[in-house]
């Protein structure tokens, strides 16, 4: 791509300290491996980010919408194009009656609270999820028999041809971990969730407890992606795993957890190739062993 040509282009409604050039991708994921994006842009409105994505589509240059990394991996050589972060400058909150509307760069957790503080359930099961509003709406993320199908009313979406568009959430066509959002391409900005009104206490106790069993069970203190694979059909991943004896297995800096074998975690500065290789060899042994294929369920980008 001709970098120059394209900050030109996305200076003239982005201002030009929210574009940077040869951003380690390490620093905004939370798997802490990634190399250099050519283009890292932030836009802090509605409008600039339909503007960059606008930019980057009538230039033909590969591009990427990010969170707060928390479901990726970018490759040790980076990413050749444009990532664009809608994270913490589109990350506004508000609550109307029963219902929450927020960007998509706000944090579940972050959203959950203030469902608390307005005594409104149905999301404890998002308290302890790591990533923003729009990556769960994207994946449909779930925990706890939780689900954001469950509490979507709507959102407003970029699609693939540029125009922005409410969806109803029978629209967004949410299944388990994807959307029609994941399978035409397009990008979150942001959604209105309807709860039901309860007790505050009840609603802190369920969190509480919710918080408590991912700490018992998951390796919180080592960085990683989550949940590294999807559930297959009639089995647990992390139990194939677990049965396949590669509990604690390294390769590299790359483990799989000794806490929770669903979870493949940066153990010893891991390079994204030892994850990958990593992941590759958990695949392998699984299906050798349980005629079972599990694929990954954190999503890979960036030059091999």
């Amino acid at each position: 791509m001709n970098r120059t040509n394209i900050i030109h282009l996305l200076e003239k409604k982005i201002n030009r300290e929210y574009i940077i050039e040869d951003e380690m991708m390490n620093k905004h994921t939370t798997f802490k491996v990634g190399g250099p994006a050519d283009l890292y842009v932030i836009p802090r409105s509605e409008e600039e980010l339909v503007y960059a994505i606008e930019v980057c589509k009538s230039q033909n240059v590969p591009y990427y919408v990010i969170g707060n990394g928390s479901n990726l991996l970018v490759t040790d050589k980076g990413f050749r194009g444009v990532i664009i972060e809608v994270y913490r400058q589109m990350s506004d909150i508000t609550v109307e009656g029963n219902c929450i509307t927020a960007y998509a760069g706000a944090l579940l957790s972050k959203i959950a609270n203030t469902a608390l503080e307005h005594g409104l359930t149905g999301l404890e099961f998002a308290h302890g999820i790591p990533g923003t509003l729009g990556g769960a709406v994207t994946m449909n993320a779930g925990a706890y028999d939780g689900e954001m199908k469950q509490v979507l009313e709507s959102a407003t979406v970029i699609d693939d041809k540029g125009q922005v568009r409410t969806l109803s959430v029978e629209e967004l066509e949410l299944e388990y971990r994807k959307s029609i959002i994941s399978r035409l391409g397009y990008t979150v900005i942001k959604a209105t969730m309807c709860l039901e009104g309860s007790d505050k206490e009840a609603i802190s106790a369920k969190m509480k407890d919710l918080m408590q069993r991912r700490r018992d069970k998951q390796p919180l203190e080592y960085p990683s992606a989550g949940s590294t694979f999807k559930r297959p059909v009639g089995h647990f991943a992390g139990k194939l795993i677990m049965d396949a004896g590669l509990r604690g297995y390294q390769l590299g800096g790359a483990q799989v957890s000794e806490k929770h074998c669903g979870f493949v975690i940066n153990k010893d500065h891991a390079t994204c190739q030892d994850i990958l290789d990593l992941i590759h060899y958990i695949q392998e042994e699984v299906k050798s062993k349980f005629d079972v294929q599990i694929e990954p369920e954190v999503k890979m980008i960036g030059e091999r």
